[in-house]
Parts: C-alpha cells; sequence; structure tokens
C-alpha cells in the first residue's frame, strides 16, 4: 500500500517538473518571436542654438532697441550732421548782415536733428508721431494757441519791468515795407528755432530717455541740458541759464499735458519773437539787427536783466511761474488717447512707461 502511495506521488512529481519545462520552453519562444521594441531615439537639444547672440542682448530689450544706444546713436548722429551742416555753409558768404546765414544754420540744424530720428523710427518700428510732432497737428490749433501764449507770456514780463521802471519802450524805427520784411523774417527764423530746439530736446530724446527713466527725470535731465547749450551766447549769465532750463522744464509740462510739442513750438516762437523783434531787447545775449524799437534797460542788471536780455531778470522766474500755474489749471491732464496717443501708454507690468498718476 505504501510503495503504491510513493509511486503516485513520484508521478505527480515527474507531470511537475514536465509542466514548469514546457512552460519556460514556451515562455522563450514567446519571447523571441515578439522581441521588445527598441526605446525611442531622443531628440537633440536646440535650447542652447535658440538663445539670443550676445550682441543682440546687448543692443535690444524687450520692446527694441535699449535706450541708451537710441540716445547715443542719436546724439552722435545730430553734432555730426551738424558740423557737416554748419562746414557747408561756411564755404559761402551769405552777407554782412549775417541774417540768411543765420536762418540756414537753423535750418541745417533742424534737419540734423530730424534725420537720426526719422532713421531709428525705422529701426525701432514706431510710428513718427510718438515723437512729439505729428504731421496732422502741424501749425493746428495747439500751435497758435501756443503763440498765443508765448506773446502774453512775454508781453506780461515786459509790462512788469516797465512798471517797475527796469525798461523804456522808446519809439518805432521800422516803417513801411522794411517793418513787414523784418517782421516776417524773424518770424521765420525763430519757427525755425522752435522746431529745431523743442524736438532735438524735447522730442526723440525725450521719448527715449524716458523709455529708460520714466518721464519727469528725462524732462529734468534735458532741461538743464537746454540751459546749458545757452552758454555758447555772448552776453549770456547764470541767471539766464537757470530762466531757460526753467522754461525748458515748463515745454516738458506742456508736453505732457498736450500729447505734442506743437504748443511748445508756438510758445518758443512767438516768445522768441517778441523779444527779438517786436519788443526789440537782447534775446539770450543777442541783439538781432532790423527790431522794432529803440528799447533800452535800465536800473540794475538782476532786475533788468541787463545784457542777458528780459530771461536774466530775476522778474522772468515770477512770469514763467504764473505761467506754469495758469498752464496747470486751463490743462489739468495728460492728454494721451489710445490711437491718438503721441506719448507712450501706460505699460503692462514690468515695462517701463512714460505715464504715471500725476
Amino acid at each position: 500500500m505504501a510503495e503504491a502511495v510513493c509511486g503516485k506521488d513520484c508521478e505527480r512529481d515527474c507531470e511537475d517538473r514536465r509542466a514548469m519545462s514546457e512552460l519556460h520552453v514556451n515562455t522563450e519562444s514567446s519571447a523571441a518571436q515578439n522581441p521588445a521594441p527598441d526605446p525611442a531615439p531622443s531628440t537633440p537639444n536646440f535650447a542652447v542654438a535658440t538663445q539670443p547672440s550676445y550682441a543682440r542682448t546687448l543692443f535690444l530689450g524687450p520692446d527694441g532697441l535699449r535706450p541708451g544706444w537710441g540716445f547715443i546713436f542719436y546724439l552722435v548722429t545730430f553734432y555730426f550732421l551738424q558740423k557737416v551742416a554748419g562746414d557747408l555753409l561756411s564755404l559761402k558768404d551769405f552777407g554782412a548782415s549775417g541774417l540768411w546765414s543765420m536762418m540756414l544754420g537753423e535750418s541745417g540744424s533742424l534737419v540734423a536733428a530730424l534725420i537720426p530720428a526719422v532713421v531709428l523710427a525705422r529701426v525701432e518700428g514706431r510710428p513718427w508721431k510718438v515723437y512729439g510732432l505729428p504731421g496732422k497737428l502741424a501749425f493746428g490749433r495747439l500751435f497758435w494757441i501756443g503763440a498765443l501764449w508765448g506773446f502774453a507770456g512775454i508781453s506780461l514780463l515786459m509790462f512788469a519791468l516797465y512798471g517797475l521802471h527796469a525798461f523804456a519802450f522808446g519809439h518805432v524805427i521800422l516803417h513801411g515795407v522794411r517793418l513787414l520784411r523784418f517782421a516776417a523774417f524773424w518770424a521765420a527764423m525763430f519757427l525755425l528755432v522752435g522746431l529745431f530746439e523743442e524736438f532735438c530736446l524735447r522730442g526723440y530724446l525725450q521719448f527715449t530717455l524716458a523709455r529708460g527713466v520714466g518721464f519727469w527725470p528725462a524732462a529734468v535731465v534735458l532741461s538743464c541740458g537746454f540751459g546749458l547749450t545757452h552758454v555758447q551766447n555772448d552776453g549770456e549769465q547764470w541767471r539766464g541759464l537757470l530762466a531757460a532750463a526753467l522754461i525748458g522744464f515748463f515745454f516738458c509740462l506742456t508736453l505732457r499735458r498736450t500729447g505734442n510739442l506743437w504748443f511748445a513750438v508756438g510758445f518758443h516762437a512767438a516768445w522768441d519773437w517778441g523779444e527779438t523783434f517786436f519788443y526789440s531787447v537782447p534775446d539770450s545775449g543777442m541783439v538781432g539787427p532790423g527790431h522794432l524799437l529803440s528799447s533800452s534797460h535800465r536800473g540794475a542788471d538782476w532786475l533788468s536783466g541787463g545784457p542777458v536780455g528780459p530771461e536774466g531778470s530775476a522778474l522772468c522766474f515770477v512770469v514763467v511761474a504764473v505761467i506754469w500755474i495758469a498752464f496747470d489749471r486751463m490743462y489739468p491732464q495728460a492728454e494721451v488717447h489710445g490711437e491718438q496717443a503721441t506719448l507712450p501708454l501706460p505699460a503692462t507690468a514690468g515695462s517701463s512707461s512714460l505715464r504715471s498718476s500725476e
């Protein structure tokens, strides 16, 4: 009986071994027939190749050409072109009076200020109007309002000096056709001066510097620069330089509030025309020929302005302050509206903006 049980156990063990052996053989056969797929080849990493070059990063930022490079390129190109224009003018004699040389010189300076801005507008992909002189508004309502303000401002200053016995009108020394010719000449001359000085210092440079440091810090820097440009004028003194800087800062306010430079151009041209031709007084130390009156200054230079002209008078600061307050009341908000904007609109987080709450 025991032998029979043992025999059956042995048979079961043998069957189990045969089953295990067959399972192993079938598994190897299945693996041979269905080999595991090869792993997918890894794609090359082009991250390094797609990174911007060092030169591109150095010159270009998120919103185009970096402000510092644009600022430098504009100044270098402007001074180069202005020197070329001056050298060309020196090749020909335009008369002993120097009036036509003066006008052509201002025209050359204006062209020298415009050319680099045109080039940079193409490079930066910006519309021309953002630099403060939109063509559609040229010599429009703001220009003539600015001209009225400018003539009213210089008239207020001159009548105040007259009231304090620091200025005498004299009498009219131009008549007839000569009066009209010189009035027109000085009007054209100071229109060029207004366009050149306003665009050069409060056009592309103001826009670009403001992208980097903000509107008002840029306005302070460029207004100081505007004052210092008058150092080269004969007879200029520190009061005149300071007054020029203050007036330049006021022009920045008009840019901010009106959205463009046309008010400032009209104001600038009319102020200078009234000063040089109509009231016939020195303008930053310069006495122009062909003026209307035989006027003269009297008393202490700190009050009358002396050889600098009324811009060297302490009263000039008072008048500019009055004009500033009046303008601030009449134009209380910055004019920047969508597609008509001539200044940068408020930027998204992380980018620079000219506009901040005033």
